[in-house]
């Protein structure tokens, strides 16, 4: 199986990206690269291999919950991209 000019606008159209030829002639190519690197893989005997949820051990590595102290107000607001004295500023998204 190979990528078409016509699958790498359908996905580009999915993900809403807009392409120039050269974009979309690289993609096709890296697509085309990963499909034949699988064919590799597919080629491996894993009859034998457990399957895995994870590659690694991953453990249990979650912070402990624990109440702490909230923000305050300044500290809440300092990296807020617009704020207006004691609230949020955000873009109108109904008319």
């Amino acid at each position: 199986m190979s990528v078409t000019n016509e699958d790498v606008k359908y996905v580009a159209n999915l993900a809403r990206l807009q392409l120039s030829d050269d974009e979309a002639e690289q993609l096709k190519g890296d697509m085309n690269r990963i499909l034949e690197y699988m064919e590799t893989l597919n080629e491996l005997d894993t009859s034998g291999v457990e399957p895995l949820e994870h590659v690694t051990e991953l453990g249990v590595r979650f912070r402990k919950d624990e109440a702490r102290p909230p923000l305050s107000h300044d500290d809440a607001l300092k990296n807020a991209p617009d704020a207006d004295s004691d609230y949020f500023r955000v873009p109108r998204v109904i008319e």
